[in-house]
């Protein structure tokens, strides 16, 4: 189980991150990872297998020897009593036949154990782990009660001394003995390197961790004596990346506070000036946001995020890179929402950008885990230490005299925008609106449709390779079928011959028949033995294979497919996981035991027809009654098992959803809504059973009391011929019990009808993706010979829409010529259409109309490796994997294997070799999940050295330099620069600073490039361009 549960954290990760994997190729390089832990899980289920097989054999050969000294003892002990007077007998034949029969019956049932025992030992090896979570007692719990709930809070902050290292990284020191005090109502911004302790400082403040060392004070009390939950609610938080879930956006907004009212989530949205364009989508408020905001651009998903953490009127609010999303033309304005919503509230900032911050009442500078410096942005610039440094670096212009601008305005707020927005009129660039069909994009909710049924022959194809272990496994079953017919004609025989007036030949006919026995219970034991042990690595090959072929299936296919609700990574882990193991219930020991049972009654027929005809039409009558129940123990299941499969990817995605983005549900005080709607899915995946249960329970019953009636037929039939015919007892036996108790075995395996159903629709659902073509796929005949772009980069006419919204236009009659060599910004509102630019030129969608063309080949006429090992890009909300540092960097190439030499050099390109050779281990050391063992702006290092490493004829940096410090900011920007030098880059940006250095800038509105040229060129135009950076910059 741990090791199929590490196999799908990879899936899970792989699958959430699915962009970033075909940008670098890594499809082929993540399959080898799924596979490998397979493999590991497939061994340990196959060593279960051999123990099954050697438990069961053992045991039905043991009771086979005991069949053939009880059958010895018994007749001795009735030759005993034969001869003592009447009221003396206890042993008589029908005695031995009573306890013969009675073992014989549970011996039967308990042969078919096998498959049950199995599923039982996967359940306790299940079990121990969710118990082992379940028994975890958290020392920071907010399910808890405990813990003080003082009436109000004000606000005051104190740290006392603090040390504190990660759990993962104990060797690494994060704060080392800081100390600083924040008054309530005090605006305090934290600046410093990445990684120096600031993100740290945040997550102490709402108790994610507790410090080896010191105190944190809220109030005076220090927070581990307050109530966790209580403690959080009085706390707002927008992080650097913005975390949304998937459901609607008002529902978004209102997790930020219990029992939020619509009002309120508009006034939210409003303040954080995401209303408009929430209020422009066709369903507005009600609009589905998709798997953590993912159909949303950064700054709309940004927006967002601060409403939601508006709206619950937080007394300590805490802005971890709350704006670095956001273009120019809501920057401003989010500032002032957010310092409007810092008055009368504390409020810690984190900030790299220190225009952003040149207000507060309070900037600490936090360097190696302690404050070197603190107090206003005038008292450290005089200093001339850290903080002047860092200024120097950003080259601001140091504003003497704040207080005095503007001091009419709006006071504190109106202040914040002189400074950050020079001579800005009253609403610049607000005219520069966001089309009416410039939309986000929406995840349509539709229901999914079954899969086309699959047939058994296609499964048992697909088990092929293992023919030598399904062909000894069919053979050991129909070697096993034949032990019931056996046991009752060799006790028939023995009955037979206790009729026999000699006792010496009873005796001797009785070693005999004892001797046989033994001999085939032997035999049907090690067949047992082979039975269980086959069938179990056919099984377990066939479930790897599944997995291995599903998971590679759902790699290959197009982006547009993973936008589906129903392809969320939370439904195809659930896929993955489930329907693989699920196809078993069609084949492997289960599909042992029906051939074991059908072989077992046509041995019965047989054996009915050969000893008497008559007998055994009678007894064969009740054979298709029984199959009759099976039909339609199978139709109530088949419709069941598809409503059982929706219901539980629907849960699998909250669970998936909730633990992957853990630190916002914590921090939001989210646990108990998500304990809450996923025991509502369950309790509907538990409802829909409930009524098929009953009727399959009474088919079951039904298909159980045939065998009595079967009984009582025979017998009464039986009695009749001994009377008229002269017909022995043995036969009368043989007959009956050998087609009954076959019966008997078909109707116990009609306990697997629910898992065969429920393999069967698996199966139909695995072959149903293993059988879609991606809509994305390379043109037939293509040369696959290595190429190398030149850079030119032309879109021609294209107009595109996302395929989950074919009513909303993104682009519309996009032109642009990029060429060789040229650096070129793309600028522009969120949601115009930057980011859907550079997918195009990627290839994750193909335009409606037009071209999108790279040194004169469409990228449709090219193979998506080729094509896209001519890109390297860096995203504005960087992936890393699960793996060490230098691993994640070297995925920038996933044709070779990268030297380390190689990775170490686009490290110090990144400038981030040097915080890497301070970690133990260095290059070695391992990420965590989404690289959380890292700060923001050093995960977005390597993400630069990541695709830096490929060595790219195009470069794609969207927001690349966003989540950097100022010390390192002008290094990776200079390395950029140097990384740029004969290649092509593309670059997306909100920060017009950046970018005035492009040879050509596209400001992009409605779908098209609405002005073109040099950063002075567009200046003097006075049009678009040139209001985005007044707002940003004021008037040049």
């Amino acid at each position: 189980m741990e090791a199929y549960g590490i196999a799908g954290s990879v899936a899970e990760e792989v699958l959430s991150s699915i962009r970033t994997v075909k940008a670098f190729g890594g499809e082929d390089s993540e399959v080898k990872r799924y596979k490998a832990n397979l493999i590991n899980a497939k061994n340990i289920s196959v060593k279960r297998g051999l123990i099954s097989g050697i438990a069961f054999g053992g045991l039905l050969t043991l009771m086979c020897t005991f069949y053939a000294l009880g059958s010895w003892y018994g007749v001795g002990l009735v030759l005993e009593d034969k001869y003592k007077p009447e009221d003396e007998i206890v042993y008589m034949p029908q005695t031995m036949v009573t306890v013969f029969v009675g073992v014989m019956v549970a011996s039967l049932n308990f042969s078919t154990l096998s498959a049950y025992i199995e599923a039982f030992s996967m359940a306790k090896g299940a079990g121990a782990r969710i118990f082992s979570v379940i028994d975890h007692a958290s020392p920071i719990n907010n399910f808890s009660k405990d813990g003080k709930r003082p009436e109000q809070m004000n606000g005051n902050i104190c740290f006392r001394d603090v040390h504190f290292e990660y759990p993962t990284r104990a060797d690494v020191k994060v704060l080392q003995g800081l100390n600083l005090d924040i008054n309530c109502g005090e605006t305090v911004a934290l600046v410093g390197s990445s990684g120096c302790g600031k993100s740290t400082f945040i997550k102490l403040i709402q108790r994610f961790y507790d410090p080896q060392q010191g105190m944190v004070m809220v109030d005076g009390n220090n927070v581990k004596e307050l109530n966790v939950s209580w403690l959080r609610k009085h706390i707002g938080v927008v992080g650097q990346e913005p975390v949304l879930f998937n459901t609607t956006i008002a529902e978004n907004i209102g997790y930020g506070a219990d029992g939020a009212t619509e009002s309120d989530i508009q006034e939210a949205a409003k303040e954080a000036n995401a209303h408009d364009f929430i209020s422009k989508l066709p369903q507005g408020y009600n609009t589905l946001v998709g798997e953590r905001g993912a159909q949303l651009s950064g700054g709309q998903k940004q927006r967002i995020a601060i409403a939601r953490a508006l709206v619950r009127k937080p007394v300590i609010l805490l802005l971890d890179e709350a704006t670095s999303a956001l273009d120019t033309a809501s920057e401003s304005k989010v500032k002032v929402a957010l310092d409007r919503a810092s008055r009368y509230r504390t409020t810690v900032i984190i900030a790299h950008r220190l225009s952003t911050i040149m207000t507060a009442d309070k900037i600490v500078v936090i360097s190696n885990g302690k404050v070197v410096e603190q107090g206003t942005h005038k008292e450290l610039l005089s200093l001339k230490g850290h903080y002047h440094a860092l200024v120097s670096a950003q080259q601001l212009n140091i504003v003497d005299d704040m207080e005095n601008e503007n001091e009419e305005s709006e006071g504190r707020v109106h202040s914040l925008c002189q400074v950050l927005i020079p001579g800005r009129g009253n609403s610049a660039g607000s005219d520069f609106s966001i089309h009416k069909d410039e939309r986000p994009a929406v995840i349509e909710d539709n229901e999914e449709e079954p899969s086309p049924p699959v047939s058994m022959i296609r499964i048992l194809k697909k088990n092929m390779p293992e023919w030598p272990q399904l062909l000894m496994g069919s053979l050991a079953s129909i070697i096993v079928s034949s032990a019931t017919p056996i046991f009752v004609i060799l006790f028939g025989d023995i009955l037979r011959v206790m009729s026999s007036p000699v006792d010496q030949e009873v005796r001797a006919e009785t070693d005999r028949y004892s001797l046989y026995f033994f001999i085939a219970g032997v035999s049907v034991g090690f067949a047992t033995f082979l039975q269980n042990y086959a069938y179990g690595i056919a099984g377990e090959k066939l479930t790897m294979r599944l997995r291995e072929e599903l998971f590679e299936s759902m790699v290959r296919q197009e982006v547009a497919w993973f936008d589906k609700k129903s392809n969320l990574s939370g439904s195809l882990c659930a896929r993955l996981s489930g329907d693989a193991s699920s196809v078993q219930g069609a084949t492997g020991q289960r599909v042992g035991i029906v051939l074991q049972s059908i072989m077992t009654v046509g041995w019965g027929i047989g054996l009915a027809i050969y000893f008497d005809w008559r007998l055994g039409l009678v007894t064969i009558f009740f054979t298709p009654v029984i199959l009759l129940a099976q039909y339609f123990f199978l139709r109530i299941s088949r419709g069941e098992i598809f409503s059982n499969q929706q219901a539980l990817e629907k849960f699998t995605e909250l669970a998936v959803e909730a633990v992957s983005n853990i630190h916002t549900v914590v921090s939001l005080g989210l646990e108990q809504t998500f304990h809450q709607r996923y025991m509502l899915a369950l309790l509907q995946a538990h409802k829909i059973p409930l009524w098929n249960t009953l009727i399959r329970a009474f088919v079951f019953g039904l298909a159980q009391s045939i065998l009595f009636f079967a009984n009582s037929a025979t017998l009464f039939y039986g009695g009749i011929l001994m009377v008229e015919n002269d017909l022995t007892f043995d036969t009368i036996l043989k007959v009956g019990q050998a087609l009954i108790m076959g019966t008997m075995l078909l109707a116990i395996a009609m306990g697997f009808a629910p898992n065969f159903q429920k393999g069967m629709s698996a199966a139909s659902r695995i072959f149903h993706i293993l059988d879609r073509k991606p809509q994305i796929h390379d043109p037939p005949q293509v040369n696959e010979r290595k190429w190398t772009a030149n850079g030119n980069v032309k879109y021609q006419q294209v107009k595109f829409f996302y395929p989950t919204r074919p009513n909303i236009m993104v682009l519309q009659g996009l032109n642009a010529d990029v060429l060789e060599g040229q650096t070129v910004a793309i600028v522009g509102k969120s949601g115009c259409g930057k980011s859907t630019c550079i997918q195009l030129l990627e290839r994750f969608y193909d335009p409606d109309s037009g071209c999108v063309y790279i040194d004169e080949h469409d990228v449709s006429s090219l193979t998506t490796c080729s094509l896209r090992f001519q890109l390297g890009i860096v995203s504005q909300e960087p992936v890393l994997f699960d793996r060490t540092i230098a691993e994640n960097i070297a995925y920038g190439d996933n044709s070779r294997t990268v030297p380390m030499s190689e990775i170490i050099e686009a490290a110090k390109k990144a400038s981030i070799h040097s915080f890497i050779t301070t970690l133990p281990l260095g290059y070695d050391t391992l990420m965590g999940e989404k690289g959380m063992q890292l700060s923001g702006g050093q995960k977005q290092r390597i993400a630069i050295a990541r695709a830096l490493i490929r060595n790219p004829r195009i470069l794609l940096l969207d927001e690349a330099t966003s989540a950097l410090d100022t010390e390192s900011e002008k290094v990776v920007q200079e390395a950029l620069d140097k990384a740029k030098e004969g290649c092509t880059c593309i670059t997306i940006t909100h920060r017009l600073s950046t970018i005035q250095n492009a040879d050509v800038i596209f400001v992009i509105n409605n779908g098209q490039v609405a002005e073109m040229g040099t950063h002075s060129e567009l200046l003097a135009q006075h049009g678009l361009y040139y209001k985005l950076y007044s707002m940003h910059n004021g008037p040049p």
